[in-house]
């Protein structure tokens, strides 16, 4: 695995990330390079439906210490996994009742041992109207100001997550209609 290049891709959501996630995916796959994609929630999940969690709304509601036990899960689960690149898509932060929870605290980072960073942005405008058009999840109250508070504490955590990992941090912006061209950045960024 020394060769791996674990590559956590971070996004608000409605940011598009998992649509610039599918064009990594296309790309790299083009190039025969082997590339293995593990959202850090579903992972999760998956270990908390064992506990009797169902959706993942109701999992990001569980308290600190049922968070922090599922991210380690989750983390050890994702750090076995062998592939050139290991995408990781996952969120700077967890809102929840007690505020914003790191969706990557340092033990996280420790298990993970990302090699590169990328921070998913777009216009607050484009992420409010995506989320208002996504009737498949259960949101909180959406508003521009509260995109562009969201926007920032994920530049502020990843920036942590980099000064702790020593991994660098890449921000990308995912134009409407360019998913393509986002993607070919956060390659080349990565040096693929």
């Amino acid at each position: 695995m020394a060769g791996t290049r674990r590559v956590v891709i971070v996004g608000i959501p409605g940011v598009g990330k998992t649509t610039v996630v599918e064009h990594i995916v296309r790309i790299l796959k083009s190039r025969n390079t082997g590339v293995r994609v593990v959202s850090f929630g579903t992972e999760m999940l998956e270990h908390a439906k064992r506990r009797g969690i169902k959706d993942r709304d109701a999992l990001r509601k569980e308290g600190r210490d049922e968070q922090e036990r599922l991210q380690r899960e989750a983390a050890k689960s994702i750090s076995v996994i062998d592939s050139e690149v290991v995408v990781i898509d996952t969120h700077a932060f967890i809102a929840t009742p007690s505020g914003y929870y790191p969706g990557l605290p340092s033990p996280i980072l420790d298990i993970i041992r990302p090699t590169h960073l990328i921070s998913l942005t777009a216009k607050p405008e484009r992420i409010f109207s995506r989320r208002e058009q996504d009737k498949s999840r259960t949101r909180d109250p959406n508003s521009i100001s509260g995109i562009k508070r969201e926007l920032a504490i994920q530049d502020a955590m990843l920036s942590a997550c980099s000064v702790h990992s020593g991994s660098p941090v890449m921000p990308v912006f995912n134009r409407d209609g360019e998913a393509n061209d986002a993607a070919e950045k956060i390659l080349r960024s990565v040096g693929l």
